[in-house]
């Protein structure tokens, strides 16, 4: 059994497909696959790091592999919004992924803080 209880893994790997599915939108020219590449290896590393984090060994490797993810979900907010100012996607494709990305920061973000304060208050590493 991995240490990540929920749907969170499910989640990110639903995160991850429709992302897929928002960059299969992009136009088909520059701006739309510099923005498609960057948006696809932020989005599919959000899950890629949590499926990861699943399988630590350790606290310490727990952490730092959620804290990795929720800087790849922070990422993908920015190309989302980048896509969205330079008019590569529709509004409520690019509004719906934003909004997941963000949930998943926060949702990240408070495993993290448990996750350390734990080890603080355990001693352990």
């Amino acid at each position: 059994m991995g240490r990540i209880a929920g749907d969170l893994k499910e989640r990110t790997l639903r995160f991850a497909t429709e992302a897929m599915k928002a960059i299969a939108a992009l136009p088909h020219e520059t701006r739309g696959w510099i923005v498609g590449k960057q948006l696809g290896r932020a989005a599919t590393s959000v899950g890629a790091n949590v499926w990861e984090a699943d399988a630590a060994l350790t606290d310490a490797d727990f952490a730092h592999k959620i804290s990795i993810a929720r800087k790849e979900a922070s990422e993908t907010e920015y190309w989302l919004e980048l896509a969205g100012r330079c008019e590569l996607l529709p509004d409520p494709i690019r509004g719906r992924l934003s909004e997941e990305a963000i949930e998943l920061s926060k949702i990240l973000r408070t495993i993290v803080r448990k996750t350390q304060a734990h080890m603080r208050s355990t001693g352990k590493r």
